[in-house]
């Protein structure tokens, strides 16, 4: 994904660490590098909007219960190839 507009961070580097960025598992100079690209970006920001919102969704129907480590691993690789598949050229 590109907006199309130039930023100091590419938008598909971006979006690749938005999950970790929601999960708050960032050292600080990465997330204020992508606070800063979402200010900017609206595309990216509608993106990272629709990801928290499908991680709220997906723990409101899932209670209490944790992925274990694997799964989690698994599905964050799905959803990354699925992106990637999206935003390809055909």
């Amino acid at each position: 994904m590109s907006c199309g507009e130039h930023h100091d961070v590419d938008c598909s580097e971006i979006l690749q660490r938005v999950y970790v960025f929601i999960d708050n598992e960032l050292e600080d100079a990465s997330s204020d590098e992508i606070r800063h690209h979402l200010e900017e970006c609206a595309p990216c920001l509608d993106q990272y909007d629709l990801e928290r919102c499908i991680k709220k969704l997906v723990h409101r129907s899932c209670g209490d219960e944790q992925a274990p480590d694997a799964l989690r691993a698994k599905i964050l690789l799905r959803l990354t190839e699925a992106r990637v598949e999206t935003s390809s050229p055909d």
